[in-house]
């Protein structure tokens, strides 16, 4: 029985060819067919050049297993959520890479109410009975149909209704970049909705049509050389605002009005703070990576702030057993309770657009003051040959002096001025670390360096 290697932690993802193809697509969709007994199921794929087939093989699968097939086309990964539960279905299936390298293409899996399939729900399951690949006869065999549908326009609606359009008092000029990716379409259909509502917003499209080749980079805009772009146009445009996504646009990223690149972090803090201002008391979700500014904002604003291991697949799960009204992790994902508790990357640029307007500021203006109060190290990839010997050593420095240590999701240690967060990577073997600190950025950096020093010591 021939492992299939394209299967990870939270979704499926697989370089072309031998590890992810046509009949192993097939096999997926037969295995989640026979493992969900789904009845009706949507798919969507990105713009990747082998998405299209991709999914075509995999709805053969899910028909093969008695699944009527939806297909909404090419789309983003929450388009996919949104039909699912929209329409009541049984499941969704996205096909995409996001932003992995042009030679990747995977799938992100979700069964009834939009509810992820990772490892822990179902995933593991699919794998294996992919990997047999002897499926059950079908006990009453039935023809099942494919069909190609539509839910763009109630998704925009849907969009919409997370914002006041009378809100929209002065002019915004907003330059987005789709990354050549899935956004593009519902750039262009939001636009449409702006002007017959006559919204003060100009929008400055760049690198905005669909190219599976990527022209101009796979859309990655927590990669800093993926950022310049954007942030020139910013400036030359003069533009208010930049919004960034990744290829399937389940990601957005924020740049303000001088095309300075703005960590997810603050962004968190900056969301949570609009829906608590909507609904004091409500609960937010974060990761344990970086914390001290969401919970400073979070009490400050009468909320709950409730920590969550990092992952779309804990979020939501912690998001719901909450009743949480939106979470976020710095990595840009942010979760949305009226979302069926998934993230978008649509949401967010719409609500601190109107966030600008309300306040009468700018981007800028909105996160400086948290950027200076708990300035942060930005998260540092270390490749090491012994990752879990590095920790220890990290460990064992500082446990004695520290003034907590949790363990949600790696390890993280808090002090009088400063914390940080170490984790392993469940997929290859490096280290991801995260420091801040109370208004210090002298202290940031120094820890910072010990911590790299220890890391890298042989």
């Amino acid at each position: 029985m021939p492992k299939l290697s394209c299967f990870k932690a939270y979704d499926i993802r697989g370089r072309l060819g031998e590890e992810l193809n046509e009949e192993i697509a097939y096999r997926i969709g037969r295995a989640y067919a026979e493992l969900t007994k789904a009845k009706t199921v949507v798919v969507g794929g990105d713009v990747r050049l082998s998405s299209e087939s991709l999914k075509f093989a995999l709805s053969r699968g899910l028909q093969a297993g008695g699944v009527d097939v939806l297909d909404i086309g090419a789309s983003g990964t929450e388009e996919v959520y949104f039909a699912t539960f929209h329409l009541g279905l049984d499941g969704g299936i996205e096909v995409t890479a996001s932003h992995n390298p042009i030679d990747y293409n995977g799938m992100k899996l979700v069964q009834k109410g939009a509810r992820p399939i990772s490892g822990d729900t179902g995933l593991k399951e699919i794998q294996k009975l992919a990997e047999l690949n002897a499926f059950s006869p079908l006990e009453h065999r039935s023809t099942s149909c494919y069909k190609k549908i539509s839910t763009m326009t109630a998704y925009i609606d849907h969009l919409m209704s997370y914002i006041t359009p009378a809100h929209f008092t002065m002019p915004l000029k907003l330059v987005v970049n789709s990354g050549n990716g899935a956004a593009g379409p519902v750039i262009d259909m939001l636009e449409n909705r702006f002007n017959t509502l006559k919204m003060p917003l100009t929008l400055i499209k760049m690198h905005h049509q669909a190219d599976g080749t990527f022209p101009n980079g796979i859309p990655n805009p927590l990669l800093p050389e993926r950022r310049q772009a954007t942030s020139d146009a910013v400036r030359a445009e003069g533009a208010d605002m930049g919004i960034a996504f990744d290829g399937d646009f389940d990601r957005c990223f924020f740049f303000d009005h001088r095309g300075q690149f703005i960590e997810g972090y603050y962004m968190v803090g900056l969301l949570a703070e609009a829906f608590l201002q909507k609904e004091q008391g409500a609960r937010i979700i974060h990761d344990p990576r970086l914390s001290w500014n969401t919970i400073d904002t979070v009490k400050a604003y009468g909320g709950k702030a409730v920590m969550s291991r990092t992952g779309h697949a804990f979020l939501k799960e912690r998001m719901r057993s909450e009743d949480a009204i939106y979470g976020g992790e710095m990595s840009a994902h942010h979760y949305f309770r009226d979302f069926a508790y998934c993230d978008s990357g649509m949401i967010p640029w719409l609500l601190i657009a109107e966030l600008l307007c309300v306040k009468g500021q700018k981007l800028q203006q909105l996160v400086e003051e948290r950027m200076a109060a708990y300035p942060v190290s930005g998260e540092i990839n270390c490749q090491l040959a012994n990752p879990t010997q590095a920790i220890e050593r990290v460990r064992a420095a500082y446990q004695p002096n520290a003034l907590s240590v949790d363990e949600t999701d790696g390890i993280s240690m808090e002090f009088k001025d400063w914390r940080f967060n170490l984790r392993s990577s469940n997929t290859e073997p490096v280290v991801r670390l995260n420091v801040e600190s109370r208004a210090n950025k002298a202290l940031l950096d120094e820890k910072t360096a010990e911590i790299l020093t220890l890391l890298n010591a042989r």
